[in-house]
C-alpha cells in the first residue's frame, strides 16, 4: 500500500461517507460537520448501518464509544456488533441510538463532587466532527462524556463548548468586515510532541518510572546535554525503525504526523502534526501518545511522557500551537494583502493580546500538574510568568499606534492598512523566543507551557474561551458604532495602551524578568496549588458561565480534580521512594560500608602501619548517609501516614507540596551523593548514564 492510500485507510472520513452515504445523508452530516448543525435520528441510522458495514469489511468485530475523560488518559468499553436471533443464530446490528448515545458506568472516574459515588449512569455523546476508525478490529466513535444530571465529565465538552464559543464571536467581528460568506471560523491546533525513549529492560528495573514516570533520584553523569550534539543529530537505526512504525500507525488513523527529530536532550525526541481542527487535533494527539508508548514496547523501548523524568536535563512540553480559520480557508492571524485585511488582523491580535493579559492565572491554571512544576521555570521551559513574545517590529507598529506616531518601515514589503495612523504591517515580523511561553510565530501563537504528558484539551478550552469573551466585548462596541474604522482604530490603540505589561520580547529564563514581572503586576505562579485556586475567581467564573463553557459545578469540580490529582500523584511518588528507600538503597548502602569495612580489617590483619584513613573517611560518610537517609524515610512514613484529612483540599495540597514534596527532595540529595559512592555493582539500578546513554 502506497503512502497515499495508507493516511486514513482506517478512518470513516469524508471521502468514505461521500462514496458510501446516501447523497442527502451525505449533505445533512456534512452540515453537522461544517456548520454544527443538529443532526436527526433519521440520519444517523443510515449513518450507523453504512459506517457498521464499513467497519466489518475492515475487520472490525466490537465498537466503541472512545471518550475522555479527567483522568487524562481515554477510556473506551468496547460491545461487539453481533446481536444473538430465534435459532441460536446471530446478526450483525449497530444502529442510529448506538451510534449517537451510549451508557457508561461513571461512578469510578474522576468528577469534583459533580455527583456520588451511588450516581453512576454516564452517558457519551457521538462527536460527528471527529472522525470515527478502526483501531485493533475495534470501531472507534469519539465522543464527549456528561453525567446523568448534564454536567460534563470530561475534557472534550468544555472544548467543544468553548470551540463554539469562539465561532459565534469571531463572526460578528468577520460580519462587519463584510465577510458575509464565512459560515464557521474554526480553532485549530496543531500539537508538538516531546518525549523520551529508553531501553525497556532498564525501565524495568527502576520502580520509580514504572509508578510516577519520572526518577526520583539519580546522580548526573559525566556527560549530559552540554555538547548540544543530540539536538537535531542523526537518528539511531533502532530509533528510526520505531519512528517508521509509529508514523505508519498514525497515518492509517488520519494523524498528520509530519516533523520528527531528536530534541535537546539524551534519548528525548520530538513528533509535530500537520494543524487540524481543535477537537481533532486534541483526539489525534490522545491516539500519538497512545501509539508512541505501544510501539515503543514492541521495539523494546519504554516511552516517557512524563514533563520531567531526568533531574539536570530538558524536560518534555507540548507546544499548543493555536490558531483561527474560517471555513473559506483563511487564517485571522495572517496579516493580508488589502488594507481591510491588516486592520482585521490588528483587530484579531489584539484580542488575543487582551485576553492573555487579563487571564494570565488560566493559562497558568491550563498548565499545570505535578509532573510540569517541575519543568515550568527550569532553563528548557517558559517560565511560571505568562507573557506574550510579537517580535521587534511587530511591536515597534503597536507601539507606534499607541503613541499616535508614524512608524518607520524596514526593507520588507509592507502591507498599507488603510487608516493613516495605522502604519503598514511587514509580512515576517518575528524570530522565534524559545523562552517565551505565548509567543506569535508570524500565523499563530506557540503556548509552549503545556507538559508533554497533558491533554492539549485544557489549554485550547482556555485561549478559546478568553479569546471569545474579548472578541464578544470588541463586537459589542463596533456594531454600535457610528464608524467602523475609527472604532477599530480606537480599540486597537486603547487595547494596546492597557494591556502592553504582558508584551515581552526579551529572556524569560533571566533573572531581572521576574523583577521586572512584579513592576508590571504580572502573577507568578510557580507550583500547582499556586495556580488552580484562581480558576475559582470570580471574573473567572463569570467568564465561563457567560461563554456557556463551564457552569459554576464544573468550574469547581475542575478545582476539586486538578488539586486532587496532585495531591495523588504526589503521595504514590512519597511511598515509591520510601520502598525503593527501605527494601534497595539502604541495603546497599549497608552492603558497601560493609565491604569497605572488610577490605580495611584485612589490609590490617596484614599491614600494621598501614593508613586506613581514606576508607575511615569514605566509610564515615557513607555512615551519615545512611543515617540521614534512614532517618528522613521514617519521617517520609510518618507524613504519609498522617495526611490531613478533612480539610479543604488546598490545605492538603499545601501539605503535600511543602512537607512530603520538600522532604523528598532532600531524600534525593542525600541519595544521589551515595549513588556517586557506592560501588556501581552493588548500586541496585540503572544510573543515569545506564538510562540515557545506551541505547
Amino acid at each position: 500500500m502506497g503512502l497515499q492510500e495508507m493516511f486514513g485507510s482506517m478512518v470513516f472520513n469524508d471521502d468514505v461517507m461521500r462514496q458510501r452515504l446516501p447523497k442527502e445523508t451525505y449533505r445533512a452530516l456534512h452540515r453537522t460537520i461544517a456548520e454544527g448543525k443538529s443532526l436527526n435520528m433519521e440520519v444517523a441510522s443510515v449513518v450507523a448501518n453504512t459506517m457498521k458495514d464499513w467497519a466489518i469489511e475492515k475487520g472490525a468485530t466490537h465498537y466503541t464509544h472512545w471518550f475522555q475523560p479527567m483522568t487524562g488518559i481515554t477510556a473506551e468499553k468496547h460491545d461487539s456488533f453481533l446481536s444473538p436471533v430465534e435459532g441460536g443464530r446471530a446478526i450483525m446490528e449497530f444502529g442510529g441510538k448506538e451510534l449517537v448515545k451510549g451508557e457508561s458506568d461513571a461512578s469510578s472516574f474522576p468528577s469534583g463532587g459533580l455527583r456520588a459515588t451511588f450516581e453512576a449512569r454516564g452517558y457519551t455523546a457521538w462527536d460527528p466532527t471527529s472522525y470515527a476508525f478502526i483501531k485493533d478490529h475495534t470501531l472507534y466513535i469519539p465522543t464527549a462524556f456528561c453525567s446523568w444530571g448534564g454536567h460534563a465529565l470530561d475534557k472534550k465538552t468544555p472544548l467543544l463548548r468553548s470551540m463554539e464559543a469562539l465561532n459565534r464571536q469571531a463572526k460578528r467581528i468577520l460580519k462587519l468586515f463584510g465577510h458575509m460568506d464565512v459560515k464557521r471560523v474554526i480553532a485549530t491546533v496543531g500539537p508538538e510532541q516531546e518525549y523520551f525513549l529508553i531501553d525497556r529492560e532498564l525501565y524495568r528495573q527502576r520502580k520509580d518510572l514504572m509508578y510516577t514516570g519520572r526518577t526520583l533520584f539519580g546522580a548526573r553523569p559525566p556527560k549530559g546535554q552540554e555538547l548540544d550534539d543530540h539536538y537535531y543529530g542523526s537518528i539511531k537505526t533502532r530509533v528510526a525503525a520505531f519512528m517508521r512504525d509509529v508514523d505508519e500507525e498514525l497515518w492509517k488513523l488520519g494523524v498528520s504526523a509530519k516533523t520528527e527529530h531528536n530534541e535537546a536532550a539524551p534519548c528525548q525526541h520530538e513528533l509535530a502534526p500537520i494543524f487540524a481542527t481543535a477537537n481533532i487535533a486534541c483526539d489525534h494527539n490522545q491516539l500519538t501518545m497512545e501509539v508512541l508508548k505501544r510501539t515503543a514496547h514492541r521495539h523494546g523501548f519504554a516511552c516517557l511522557l512524563h514533563e520531567k523524568p531526568f533531574e539536570g536535563i530538558n524536560g518534555s512540553g507540548k507546544h499548543d500551537n493555536w490558531s483561527m480559520s474560517t471555513d473559506t480557508g483563511v487564517n485571522l492571524l495572517e496579516p493580508g494583502e488589502t488594507p481591510a485585511e491588516n486592520a482585521q488582523f490588528l483587530l484579531f491580535l489584539v484580542a488575543v493580546i487582551k485576553a492573555v493579559d487579563l487571564h494570565q492565572d488560566l493559562l497558568r491554571y491550563s498548565a499545570a500538574s505535578a509532573g510540569n512544576d517541575h519543568r515550568l521555570g527550569a532553563n528548557e521551559a517558559p517560565p511560571a510568568i505568562m507573557s506574550m513574545f510579537l517580535g521587534d517590529e511587530l511591536t515597534e507598529i503597536l507601539m507606534s499606534l499607541e503613541q499616535h506616531k508614524a512608524y518607520v518601515p524596514g526593507e520588507k514589503m509592507q502591507m498599507n492598512i488603510g487608516v493613516k495612523t495605522l502604519p503598514p504591517i511587514p509580512k515576517d515580523t518575528t524570530d522565534r523566543n524559545r523562552t517565551s511561553p505565548f509567543a506569535f510565530t508570524g500565523n499563530k501563537f506557540e503556548f509552549r507551557s503545556v507538559g508533554a504528558n497533558m491533554s492539549i484539551a485544557a489549554a485550547s478550552t482556555i485561549i478559546n474561551t478568553i479569546v471569545a469573551d474579548v472578541l464578544q466585548e470588541f463586537a459589542d462596541e463596533l456594531e454600535a458604532a457610528a464608524d467602523l474604522r475609527s472604532a477599530v482604530e480606537q480599540i486597537v490603540v486603547d487595547t494596546i495602551t492597557n494591556h502592553k505589561r504582558i508584551i515581552f520580547n526579551g529572556n524569560n529564563y533571566a533573572a531581572a524578568w521576574r523583577e521586572e514581572a512584579k513592576k508590571r503586576g504580572l502573577l507568578e505562579l510557580p507550583t500547582t496549588p499556586d495556580a488552580v485556586p484562581h480558576i475559582l475567581d470570580e471574573k473567572n467564573i463569570a467568564l465561563f458561565e457567560r461563554q456557556k463553557v463551564y457552569s459554576r459545578e464544573e468550574v469547581y469540580s475542575r478545582y476539586e480534580m486538578a488539586l486532587e490529582n496532585y495531591c495523588k500523584k504526589i503521595a504514590i511518588e512519597g511511598h515509591t521512594l520510601m520502598e525503593m528507600t527501605d527494601k534497595q538503597i539502604i541495603p546497599a548502602i549497608i552492603t558497601y560500608s560493609r565491604n569497605i569495612a572488610a577490605a580495611a580489617n584485612e589490609k590490617r590483619a596484614f599491614l600494621k602501619d598501614i593508613d586506613l584513613s581514606c576508607e575511615e573517611k569514605r566509610l564515615r560518610r557513607l555512615t551519615e548517609l545512611l543515617g540521614g537517609i534512614s532517618a528522613m524515610s521514617e519521617e517520609m512514613d510518618g507524613l504519609l501516614n498522617t495526611v490531613p484529612q478533612d480539610v479543604e483540599i488546598l490545605e492538603k495540597a499545601l501539605y503535600f507540596r511543602d512537607r512530603v514534596f520538600g522532604l523528598m527532595q532532600k531524600m534525593r540529595t542525600l541519595i544521589d551523593e551515595a549513588e556517586t559512592m557506592v560501588e556501581k555493582s552493588v548500586w541496585p539500578f540503572p544510573d543515569y548514564g545506564d538510562l540515557l546513554i545506551t541505547k
